[in-house]
């Protein structure tokens, strides 16, 4: 197979199996219903469907991507790739509660395992700079489209089928993909572990990350984010003093990539939770069926899957990408202020059409952006690292949104109970994409002030030897 071709399928390979392991965090989200129904959740067991993935899966990803540096980032791929598809199938089979939140965390240790070494292997698969742009965007829109898939084909199965659907669904891309992965994938040796893991940073970032996480979903829970504050800062003074730290603390003197990743945290937050809210605006306010829900956000996928397969790739060598980054975060800040006008008699093609339309637009020229700058001047033998940092920030930000938004939403309607449910509803939502266009616009100072460099001045011209500046 010619080498070109042999790439692109590789390409294609590792963005499937990403955006598997993305959209499996929102496939389920429509199917909690069913869920309960069959297999008797109490409302508060029922969340942990979704918690349990996403505490595993936010846990563990900085490990996995330091891992991948030391194992070989395609067999640690490979091997989250199997851990995932076999959970998926425990999953799909459950017929208890318990057994199906504990696959849904094991299905959150394999997906850590398989993506966060998966932008590693992308840039270092293409090292040519344009090229390198062209597969970030594919990358970036697995990423920002997933979860929008999850909920369209999440409707689709539970309505169509039912809700163990949602899981089998992820057995023929996780096979495919082991099968196609070490023909086309080149292996790598990654530096042994003869180097050293650091086994107490590994467990003080692991654990910290999880409270973190947990803390975040239980909507503050007090203990488990002191205790996640303590671990941290724990782990931030060990990765200073080992010799071989997980984490090199170097990494965050890279402007860029400490930029991009404060950049996507708040991001994130913003883009995520606008998903959560939206869907139960649809459902609850405007009255769509779960087949309908999903297939409402489909123009954000589209849009995005237009910028980030061209456009933003195009846009950041005519400018720069944090330039691009900028001007696709303030078309999101818009597109979530627009929001924030929905009425409680609202139409979906009038008052949430078009937001999706721009949010898609402007997530899609965004995310290859902030993907592109998080890997920039970063050595290769850390590119697994950076990548899982990059990807943990993601979730942190995802679990940041979504607890925020429907913390803040659920009060505003509990406040206004008296003035009808449809209304109170409506009034909470509105507060939540208030708050989404808070996220994203925070997300867009931080990147002006970090991101976006400023023209040099042009050197004198007794400074220049030979048409170098010294």
């Amino acid at each position: 197979m010619p080498e070109v071709r042999r790439r692109a399928v590789a390409l294609v390979v590792l963005c499937a199996a990403s955006l598997m392991v993305v959209l499996d965090g929102s496939i389920v989200a429509v199917a909690l219903p069913s869920m309960q129904a069959e297999l008797g959740f109490t409302s508060a067991g029922l969340a942990w469907v979704v918690n349990a993935y996403l505490v595993a899966f936010g846990g563990l990803l900085l490990l996995s991507g330091r891992l991948g540096d030391l194992l070989g980032r395609r067999r640690v791929f490979l091997a989250g790739l199997v851990v995932f598809t076999a959970s998926s199938l425990v999953a799909g089979l459950s017929t208890d509660a318990a057994v199906l939140v504990t696959a849904r965390f094991v299905q959150g240790v394999g997906g850590a395992l398989a993506s966060a070494v998966v932008l590693g292997m992308i840039v270092t698969m293409y090292p040519e700079p344009r090229a390198q742009a062209r597969a970030i965007g594919v990358f970036s829109f697995t990423q920002a489209s997933g979860a929008s898939i999850g909920l369209i084909a999440g409707g689709a199965l539970t309505q169509a089928l039912d809700w163990h659907w949602t899981f089998y669904v992820n057995l023929p891309i996780g096979v495919a993909a082991l099968v196609l992965a070490p023909l086309v994938v080149d292996a790598d040796r990654g530096r042994g572990l003869r180097t050293g893991i650091d086994a107490l940073g590994a467990v003080l970032v692991t654990g910290g990350v999880m409270l973190l996480v947990y803390g975040i979903v239980e909507t503050g829970a007090a203990l488990p984010l002191g205790g996640a504050v303590f671990l941290l800062a724990a782990f931030v003074v060990r990765q200073a003093r080992a010799r071989t730290p997980l984490l090199p603390l170097g990494l965050f003197r890279v402007r860029a990539v400490s930029g991009a990743n404060v950049t996507m945290v708040f991001m994130v937050a913003g883009m995520m939770g606008f998903q959560f809210v939206t869907a139960l605006y649809l459902q609850k306010v405007l009255g769509l069926d779960a087949l309908a829900t999903g297939l409402a956000f489909l123009p954000a996928p589209v849009m995005i899957a237009v910028f980030s397969l061209g456009i933003s790739a195009k846009l950041s060598a005519r400018f720069t990408p944090g330039a691009v980054l900028l001007g696709g975060l303030v078309v999101v800040t818009i597109a979530f202020a627009l929001l924030t006008t929905v009425p409680t008699d609202g139409s979906y093609f009038l008052h949430v059409f078009p937001a999706l339309v721009l949010m898609g637009s402007g997530a899609g020229a965004a995310i290859p952006a902030v993907m592109g700058l998080a890997m920039s001047g970063t050595d290769p033998a850390d590119a697994g690292v950076a990548s899982g940092l990059i990807t943990t920030t993601q979730q942190v930000g995802a679990a940041i949104g979504t607890a925020v938004l429907a913390t803040a939403a659920a009060a505003r309607t509990a406040g206004l109970a008296s003035e009808g449910a449809r209304a109170a509803l409506a009034s909470g939502y509105r507060l939540a994409y208030g708050l989404s266009a808070g996220f994203v616009l925070l997300a867009a100072v931080a990147a002006a002030l970090v991101l976006v460099r400023r023209p040099r001045p042009v050197a004198e011209p007794e400074l220049c030897v030979a048409g170098q500046a010294r």
